[in-house]
């Protein structure tokens, strides 16, 4: 039966085992992977000085250890760097300045926006200088007329959307991090997110950039227009670059009129077969007003229940898998009148087993909350492994099942043995667009858990004809893996471009390719 948010059962307890030990250096941890640039110089007292008048403010430079550690760490604590000095440039000239100075001096650097990566890109690996966007947070200008935002690349995401819910638009990215990521990382890495399937890529929604290149040159298509066909699209080559080419400085962005209305519905059913042919009917019958359909597995939602600490609202060690969909129209009573019989039909069929509608805002935004807190309910034993990869649909959750088997067979998973070191591997992800999220839930990182995983899955995505990096980039986790998704001549065009742009090789080094 479709019900409001009513019941409440008693939630499974995981065990949680949380490590609070340093988070060892990334250059040590891979020593045999990675090694310093001979070539790249060592910040000194000289360097700092020519930073101090670039920037003219003391708040812009961080060189005290303790702050420090907030920049050089990833928030999975898996990554930290060793970099001494972390600039706050407050404008695009200063960004400028900063990067023409540190390539005639070959002084490697790391952008930083919000620092929510999943792949050690936003980090650095050794020495390398932090320069933060942060700075950089404000709005440029928007057009009522024609919904284009012009912002910096360091306004957070979540701002970007609450000014322009106030005009009537919707920013056409959502993601679980977007109170602390930046909307040039977004773009420097591609983000999909939750929107995807109504709105499209950043690819489409882009429409000019600003960027500093590698010798400090300012390039600018800032003015873009919705249709220009003069030349080549070279903004292209900025959106998913993760700062390799460039820095991210300003972005012009296509952001679509707000819905009026939003309806959210959660779904248990019985098998992953189900999940895709709820989807096909979803797209049939909720066509145009359909906006997010996600999916969640039995244990993702177990440790998002413990993380919340709240009862499901469907009871979940109830059923394998969950469905979250979305609407948004401009009519709630027509929109919820098309999502509450296309669930009555879809439960008629025995596709759905149970399901509850949100009555309410309040109730709208707690189911969201089932699936916006599986990432950080992930790493609640101590850890966690994330791949996000894309994979045609009928293979979607069985790499989720070849990693656990694998896991078994190597005898390290113990759900609930806390004398082994990986809890379970989970899948949740986009069905909308193919992409999943394989989070490998652990209680400490090891080499051990890493030659099971790699490049296991990557050969398996690999046979599937997948991609190992749907969202979040190649960063530092995947750059010796991108030959199982690109072939040769793929990657020797973009080695091509890096080395032309940045013959030096200073920005965002030991990553991507």
């Amino acid at each position: 039966m479709i019900r409001s948010l009513l019941r409440s059962t008693a939630s499974r307890s995981f065990v949680c085992n949380y490590s609070s030990k340093a988070v060892p250096l990334t250059a040590e941890t891979y020593s045999s992977k990675v090694s310093r640039n001979p070539s790249f110089k060592k910040l000194d007292e000289t360097d700092i000085k020519h930073f101090q008048t670039i920037l003219n403010d003391g708040n812009g430079l961080i060189t005290d250890a303790d702050d420090l550690l907030f920049y050089n760490e990833d928030w999975m604590r898996k990554y930290r760097g060793q970099s001494q000095l972390v600039l706050k440039p407050k404008s695009t000239e200063q960004v400028s300045s900063i990067i023409k100075y540190c390539n005639e001096q070959k002084l490697a650097v790391v952008p930083q926006g919000g620092n929510t990566g999943l792949v050690g890109g936003s980090n650095p690996v050794f020495d390398e200088i932090i320069i933060s966007l942060s700075g950089l947070n404000k709005i440029r200008a928007f057009d009522e007329v024609s919904g284009i935002l012009k912002c910096d690349a360091g306004l957070i995401l979540e701002n970007a959307d609450n000014f322009l819910a106030e005009k009537g638009y919707i920013f056409p990215l959502d993601l679980g991090a977007k109170g602390s990521c930046h909307v040039g990382g977004n773009v420097a890495t591609n983000a999909g997110g939750l929107r995807l399937l109504r709105y499209g890529s950043l690819h489409g929604s882009v429409l000019g950039l600003e960027a500093v290149l590698p010798d400090g040159t300012i390039y600018n298509s800032m003015e873009s227009l919705r249709k220009d066909n003069t030349g080549y699209d070279l903004k292209q080559l900025f959106i998913g670059s993760e700062g390799t080419i460039g820095i991210i400085t300003g972005v012009s962005i296509l952001c679509p009129s707000r819905p009026q209305a939003f309806s959210v519905a959660l779904l248990g059913v019985s098998s992953y077969e189900a999940v895709q042919k709820v989807f096909v009917g979803a797209r049939k019958e909720l066509s145009e007003i359909l906006s997010a359909f996600e999916f969640m597995d039995r244990n993702s939602q177990v440790l998002a229940g413990q993380h919340l600490k709240l009862d499901h609202p469907i009871e979940s060690d109830q059923y394998p898998f969950y469905i979250l969909i979305e609407t948004s129209g401009s009519n709630k009573e027509h929109d919820d009148e098309k999502l509450e019989t296309f669930l009555a039909n879809s439960m008629e069929e025995g596709l759905v087993d149970d399901g509850i509608i949100a009555q309410d805002e309040t109730q709208l935004k707690s189911l969201w909350s089932w699936r916006e807190s599986i990432p950080e309910s992930s790493t609640m034993n101590g850890g966690v492994y994330k791949y996000d990869v894309s994979l045609p649909l009928k293979d979607l959750y069985g790499l989720v099942e070849a990693v656990n088997v694998k896991l078994q067979e190597a005898g390290i998973v113990g759900f609930d043995d806390p004398t082994k070191p990986v809890v379970e591997a989970i899948g949740y992800g986009h069905v909308g667009d193919g992409n999943l999220h394989l989070n490998v839930c652990v209680r400490e990182y090891s080499k051990e858990i890493e030659k099971v995983l790699e490049p296991f899955v990557y050969e398996w995505i690999q046979s599937k004809n997948g991609s190992i990096s749907a969202e979040h980039g190649l960063g530092f986790q995947k750059k010796n893996y991108i030959g199982y998704t690109k072939n040769d001549v793929e990657i020797k065009l973009m080695k091509e471009l890096k080395k032309h742009y940045d013959p030096n090789g200073i920005m965002n080094p030991y990553k991507y390719i």
